[in-house]
């Protein structure tokens, strides 16, 4: 199975939004199926066969997540974001901001949705193979 150590060294080469394709590529050599970002602290479970889960440490200091989604400006966020134009962390507060409260990269349907604190889905994007 997969490691903390071996996901970060796959996550040392994203330097951008830009960068992802060939990080979920990384991650399917490891043996990844999915995982969760949380923005409220950047913590990730990472999602293995037979129910086998990792979970990374907190990454940056806490991020408030509003209450009241704004899907419309978080695309043009998150859009900005593919683009190359913000970082990881600027991102991560853009989410926020926009009420986005973690999302779930699924590599076996090559999908990418984002929830609200309620958990319920606001955007599902198809990943670009």
């Amino acid at each position: 199975m997969f490691t903390i150590e071996q996901i970060k060294e796959a996550h040392a080469k994203v330097k951008s939004g830009a960068d992802f394709p060939n990080y979920i590529q990384d991650l399917i050599i490891l043996g990844v199926k999915g995982y969760d970002t949380f923005v409220n602290d950047g913590h990730v479970e990472y999602y293995g066969v037979n129910n086998y889960i990792v979970t990374s440490d907190e990454k940056y200091p806490e991020i408030k997540i509003e209450d009241t989604v704004n899907k419309e400006r978080f695309i043009e966020f998150l859009v900005a974001h593919q683009d190359g134009q913000t970082d990881y962390i600027t991102f991560c507060n853009h989410s926020g901001q926009c009420g986005i409260a973690k999302w779930r990269v699924d590599i076996i349907e090559m999908t990418c949705t984002y929830f609200d604190k309620s958990n319920a889905e606001i955007l599902i994007e198809k990943i670009p193979g």
